[in-house]
């Protein structure tokens, strides 16, 4: 098994898969391999990287919340966030940090999964976003996560304060450069790649993982063999069996070649 996060991973900067990539993956396949995305981002947000790429089969979405069946275009399990729990996780890390509001976005639940944002989250709105004004409206309806940011406090620091506002009620992770994530409680990368192993009968001894970020970290420690993208934060380089080239270099590829070279050129 092939597991790969997407952002920062296998897609590159521009939230493209390189024609090597694909390449490198196809000669897995025919091996016997099989390639696994495992992505922070909601199954209907990433319908259309794995339609590009052909992908076939489960996809672990949501950061380890949602099992997806790309085939069938169908999700297959969604974990919800209490949303009154969400709201006092986000007053307790303000409380922590002194340092004035956090701007926020949820994802609302399936099969929607909407991202809804505060004004201020990011600098342009991207497409597909829902902006609001008042941030009480962020509570409106059943959401399956939360994310955190703030200008002028490092994303350490907030990821920090977070998880001891979350301790025992949720979970916490650091997916990108300026969000930080609150999920239900247990939900980890590592516990969705363990519902995919179930279903499709693969072990950590049989799986090499990559990715980039902190939400990785479990991912990377479930499989016997983890990797590190050139790109990836320290936290996650730290603990990597290898580092790869970075994902504008085809990281991914690169490792996959060589662990498959007899496929390539037969």
């Amino acid at each position: 098994m092939v597991a790969t996060d997407l952002d920062g991973t296998l897609l590159r900067g521009d939230l493209t898969v390189s024609p090597r990539t694909r390449a490198a993956l196809g000669a897995a396949g025919r091996a016997g391999a099989r390639h696994l995305v495992v992505t922070g981002r909601a199954a209907v947000s990433c319908r259309e990287f794995l339609v590009a790429i052909g992908y076939q089969g489960l996809a672990v979405c949501g950061q380890g919340a949602q099992l997806y069946d790309a085939t069938a275009d169908r999700l297959l399990v969604s974990a919800a966030l209490d949303r009154d729990l969400a709201r006092s996780v986000v007053a307790r890390t303000e409380e922590a940090l002194g340092a004035g509001p956090l701007e926020l976005a949820v994802v609302t639940a399936a099969p929607e999964n909407r991202f809804v944002v505060t004004a201020g989250f990011a600098e342009g709105r991207r497409p597909g976003w829902d902006a609001l004004v008042d941030r009480e409206a962020l509570w409106a309806q059943p959401i399956e996560k939360v994310l955190m940011r703030h200008r002028s406090v490092a994303d350490d620091l907030v990821a920090a304060a977070a998880a001891q506002a979350g301790a025992g009620e949720a979970s916490v992770t650091h997916s990108e450069k300026g969000m930080i994530e609150v999920l239900p409680a247990g939900i980890t990368k590592a516990v969705g790649l363990g519902l995919a192993a179930e279903r499709m009968g693969f072990t950590p001894a049989d799986t090499i993982a990559f990715g980039d970020m902190p939400n990785d970290i479990p991912l990377l420690g479930w499989a016997s063999y983890g990797v590190a993208m050139g790109n990836a934060h320290p936290d996650l380089i730290a603990l990597a069996d290898e580092v790869a080239p970075r994902n504008d270099e085809d990281g991914v590829a690169v490792v996959v070649e060589r662990l498959f070279a007899h496929v390539a050129s037969a």
